[in-house]
């Protein structure tokens, strides 16, 4: 889960605005159980951080944030972890991107690399 992207303001002014957020609200450690599933409405005088909590432990709210498992989210992890990424090391936006293309090209070339190996 999110390491503290969770701010209860923010969360409050994007529900203001019609829209239905799915954000962590806490770090869950690796191979910890998901807490049990929850139905009905938060009770009276649940904070915003109860509410989010109380909507992620429904079998809803856990299909929407499992869907970011299946898109972009785990290429950002695989290019923190494996290959250390942490910072950009140039400045300037010509060279940031160029550095960003350099990362997303050494990416896909070992996707491609570790399927090819696999079919043989």
């Amino acid at each position: 889960m999110d390491a503290g992207y969770f701010a209860e303001d923010a969360v409050g002014a994007v529900e203001a605005e019609g829209f239905d957020p799915h954000i962590a609200v806490g770090r869950q450690k690796h191979h910890q159980a998901s807490p049990e599933p929850v139905a009905g409405s938060p009770p009276k005088g649940a904070t915003v951080k109860q509410r989010m909590a109380d909507k992620l432990r429904t079998p809803e709210g856990r299909a929407c944030y499992a869907k970011r498992k299946h898109i972009v989210e785990p290429v950002f992890g695989q290019m923190k972890h494996a290959r250390g990424f942490r910072q950009f090391l140039l400045r300037g936006l010509a060279k940031v991107r160029g550095e960003w293309n350099l990362l997303c090209l050494t990416h896909n070339l070992l996707k491609i690399w570790r399927h090819q190996c696999a079919l043989t």
